[in-house]
């Protein structure tokens, strides 16, 4: 098992140092930042002794590249789901429950933690296949950035590494491409099919699929079109 932390366009460099000295408190090195601020001496202050994971750390342009080479993505919210945006941001995951279903897996897992004033937008969301969220008090549920990033860490730090291989992401996306084909082709109710598939990858996600899984998946799934053609 991997981890990767990914932090969506961080406003301030000294959470960026923050959260690397908290990865290095619980033994993790890969950072990613997505369109970061400039990092300069007060990033190395919060850092601390933990500057080398910031001088190694790799700065992306986008989600897509930050992720390219995940097998799983956790992104992590402050906010449970609400009536309005249930179907994105449920079911969740604490971070004692995640540590639980990673439980002897092996493959890149990318931790993706938002802005520190609006978190995760709905539509990044919807691309991670697993949501944490630590619980806090209902009167002020959002953490400090770092502070979160240290909770799910440490919680992280000693889960059992496994030799149970997670299915490819680019193998996990071209499934739900495949499947909302096939809703086409059903003519599954056109304004449900948006939610239909995010149910799907939160299904699916939860499953954690190996790549002979997601492989049968689709066999079952060109078996059904083959079926409709003929």
């Amino acid at each position: 098992m991997k981890y990767r932390v990914v932090l969506v366009e961080p406003k301030y460099e000294g959470n960026v140092g923050s959260v690397a000295r908290a990865m290095k408190n619980f033994g993790f090195t890969d950072l990613v930042l997505i369109n970061p601020p400039e990092l300069g001496d007060l990033s190395k202050a919060m850092a601390s002794h933990a500057t080398d994971i910031l001088d190694n750390c790799k700065i992306a342009r986008s989600w897509e590249e930050a992720t390219a080479t995940s097998d799983l993505i956790v992104g992590a919210t402050g906010i449970a789901g609400t009536t309005n945006d249930e179907h994105v941001r449920m079911p969740f995951y604490t971070p004692a429950e995640l540590k639980e279903k990673l439980n002897k897996r092996g493959g890149v897992i990318s931790l993706v933690f938002g802005r520190e004033d609006i978190g995760l937008s709905n539509e990044e969301l919807k691309k991670c296949d697993m949501i944490v969220n630590i619980p806090t008090s209902e009167e002020y549920p959002v953490m400090n950035l770092s502070h979160a990033a240290a909770v799910i860490l440490y919680e992280l730090s000693d889960a059992p590494r496994g030799k149970i291989k997670l299915a490819k992401h680019d193998d996990i996306e071209r499934l739900y491409e495949h499947w909302r084909s096939v809703l086409e082709q059903i003519n599954y109710p056109k304004h449900k099919r948006d939610k239909t598939l995010l149910m799907l990858r939160r299904i699916l996600g939860r499953a954690m699929l190996t790549g002979r899984e997601v492989q049968t998946l689709r066999g079952i799934l060109r078996k059904t079109e083959w079926r409709i053609r003929k």
